[in-house]
């Protein structure tokens, strides 16, 4: 199926299609940015596709519609999470950007408007602590620059927390071997304010991309050319 099909059909794909380790999100979606422009279903350079790290300083972020939640309503209190928003043309007869979240029981993909509504919930009354932050990387440099050796997953003695995936671990383009902490650190300071051109633009050029907060992430993406 071609992106153009997937646009007009409004399919969802088989999640199981995509490579996925539990408890991995930010190498599941690393991997998945790569096999949709394989797949042609983003465009094959990923400039379409951005990554974006949902965190916040204390680690706490609740999310709807968690697979791996074992309550009615799928909430889990993650420490961070990682999804992938691609942008879509705007056009004469303009179709919703979409959210490839593999953690997610909702449809693959889901429109940004739905998964905002059912997964973020912004309307939904939580203590300030719970404020969620996302961090929002253009695929490309994500994919130049990100790396990660998996310590994160470790315990003090060196036993893995969650089994890691069995290919070798993500090395950036100039040797790095590990600056996760750089993506998911994400603090209330970081945020920018607005959501004006040099905002959207900025998106295209930073390593660590633009933090914006939950009320102004559908309006970023309606502004990105």
């Amino acid at each position: 199926m071609t992106t153009s099909e997937l646009e007009v059909s409004g399919s969802s794909w088989d999640v199981s299609q995509f490579q996925h380790t539990p408890f991995y999100c930010e190498e599941n979606v690393y991997l998945l940015c790569k096999e949709l422009g394989t797949k042609g279903i983003a465009d094959a350079q990923s400039s379409d596709l951005f990554v974006v790290f949902i965190s916040n300083e204390k680690k706490q972020i609740p999310l709807w519609h968690q697979k791996a939640s074992t309550r009615a309503d799928g909430v889990v209190l993650w420490d961070y999470h990682v999804i992938c928003i691609q942008r879509k043309g705007r056009g004469d007869s303009p179709s919703p950007h979409l959210v490839w979240d593999l953690d997610s029981s909702l449809p693959f993909p889901c429109p940004l408007a739905r998964y905002v509504s059912e997964t973020i919930r912004p309307d939904f009354q939580t203590f300030s602590e719970f404020q969620r932050y996302f961090r929002i990387v253009h695929a490309p440099v994500f994919l130049r620059c990100f790396a990660s050796d998996r310590r994160h997953m470790k315990d003090s003695v060196g036993n893995w927390l969650h089994q890691p995936p069995l290919y070798q671990p993500i090395v950036a383009e100039d040797g790095t071997v590990h600056n996760l902490n750089d993506y998911f650190d994400i603090r209330a300071t970081d945020a920018v304010t607005g959501t004006g051109a040099d905002m959207t633009n900025e998106v295209f050029t930073k390593k660590l991309g633009v933090v914006i907060t939950e009320s102004q992430l559908e309006e970023f993406f309606s502004q990105i050319p």
